[in-house]
């Protein structure tokens, strides 16, 4: 019962959430399975490791298909999205836990770029 009521939660808070927020949201999720992928890569657990990498390149191609190709930026955005999913299949192939470390620091500072776009556009 609690379960299907934290569910309705969940979605309610996903359906009503403004496109700035949820791309924070993606951001942070990508930056936990860069996190988990590392921990997992240390404690020798690839299958969990796989997924993990998995769906850090699920969250980037679906932050390359949201993006409107009408600004300049959006191409810019493309190609730092195809250079993440170049690295991630790196990583994915190498199992090379200085990948996560060089690509973890650059997705954190486009979220944090994102995050102060943001609150500049809020105010």
């Amino acid at each position: 019962m609690y379960q299907n009521g934290y569910e309705q939660y969940k979605m309610q808070s996903v359906n009503t959430m403004t496109r700035g927020e949820m791309l924070l949201l993606l951001y942070d999720e990508l930056i936990k399975r860069l996190t988990r992928a590392q921990l997992a890569l240390e404690e020798g657990d690839y299958e969990l490791f796989d997924r993990a990498v998995q769906r850090s390149k699920d969250i980037i191609h679906y932050l390359d298909k949201t993006l409107n190709m009408e600004y300049q930026i959006s191409h810019e955005l493309r190609r730092m999205y195809e250079f993440f999913l170049y690295e991630l299949s790196r990583l994915q192939a190498g199992r090379n836990g200085a990948v996560i470390q060089e690509l973890k620091p650059l997705v954190i500072e486009l979220r944090d770029a994102f995050r102060e776009a943001s609150k500049t556009a809020a105010v």
